[in-house]
């Protein structure tokens, strides 16, 4: 009788960032502006790449498929988000949820992947110079582009797979501004160990994988760099690298707390804070703190705005 009694779920609601009224219309101007700001600095780094043939070389390639990847994961939770801060309604249907997290999970571990390529193709400029031009051919970069994203994409399927297990009776009711998969397992009605498992290995794994490997890439190119006799090549060879390392720091920083221990964190709204912004505002941050510093960049902005 208790099985019969069941109300399965087909649609949740988000609870979003806070309940209070009164900051709904703030919070959706505030986060509107950082949405328009996120999609031009992304975008529009992609059109200067793509427009100006000087940035036509492995680093900025590499770059501009960053910057997409940034674009995609915002857009796959920031739009959600902004329709609620002015609607009553938070329903989001399952097969919407489940969507939301995929598309999200896809770019986050494409990001992941794409920034050990970047700290692999500094790595090769500044301790082999020399064999730069052979060893990052157009063929490698394209490939190891496709290898990022391809990973991502069946990473984030695996989850969705394993989700389909999942049924959601107890509450409909997801505390968060977005589908955050730690946040469906607390709501499901089937046990999610093996889930939370998958997380745990696959988080581990990627993350603690892609981290080592950029900071062994670093750390050569850091002994190179020491090795310099020239205070100008040391400067140039800092500059270029000191914006991916920032970079680097923001993102892995966030998601180690996120998904490396979940379960053991602080309390959920620090959890929000933590989740927002690795959503919304390193992609914000990301394209302004590759570009404002980049000599080439400004360069090649500057000859756009001639034609």
């Amino acid at each position: 009788m208790a099985e019969e009694n069941k109300t399965f779920i087909t649609e949740f609601v988000l609870t979003g960032l806070t309940d209070r009224p009164g900051l709904q219309l703030p919070l959706f101007l505030v986060f509107f502006v950082v949405y328009l700001i996120t999609m031009v600095g992304n975008l529009g780094l992609i059109a200067v790449i793509w427009r100006d043939p000087h940035l036509h070389t492995p680093m900025y390639l590499f770059l501009g498929s960053l910057a997409f990847a940034d674009a995609w994961s915002s857009s796959s939770v920031t739009p959600k988000m902004l329709i609620n801060f002015l609607s009553k309604n938070h329903v989001i249907s399952v097969f919407d949820c489940m969507a939301q997290f995929y598309f999200f999970g896809s770019s986050a571990t494409t990001e992941c992947f794409l920034l050990v390529v970047m700290a692999y193709d500094r790595y090769v400029a500044i301790c082999n110079p020399l064999l730069y031009p052979v060893v990052m051919s157009n063929r490698l970069c394209t490939q190891f582009i496709g290898a990022s994203y391809f990973i991502g994409v069946l990473h984030s399927a695996i989850h969705v797979g394993f989700l389909v297990r999942l049924t959601f009776c107890r509450s409909n009711i997801i505390d968060y501004f977005y589908c955050e998969i730690l946040q469906l397992f607390k709501i499901s009605c089937t046990d999610p160990m093996v889930n939370m498992l998958l997380v745990l290995i696959f988080s581990a794994f990627i993350q603690v994988f892609t981290f080592i490997t950029i900071i062994i890439s670093y750390s050569c190119v850091l002994f190179a760099i020491l090795e310099k006799k020239s205070e100008q090549g040391r400067g140039k060879a800092f500059s270029t690298c000191s914006a991916h390392l920032l970079s680097v720091s923001l993102f892995y920083g966030t998601l180690f707390f996120m998904y490396v221990r979940p379960g053991s964190g602080p309390g959920e709204n620090q959890d929000k804070m933590y989740s927002l912004f690795y959503t919304v505002i390193i992609p914000l941050l990301n394209p302004f703190i590759y570009s404002l510093r980049n000599k080439e960049v400004i360069g090649a902005l500057k000859r756009i705005n001639k034609k």
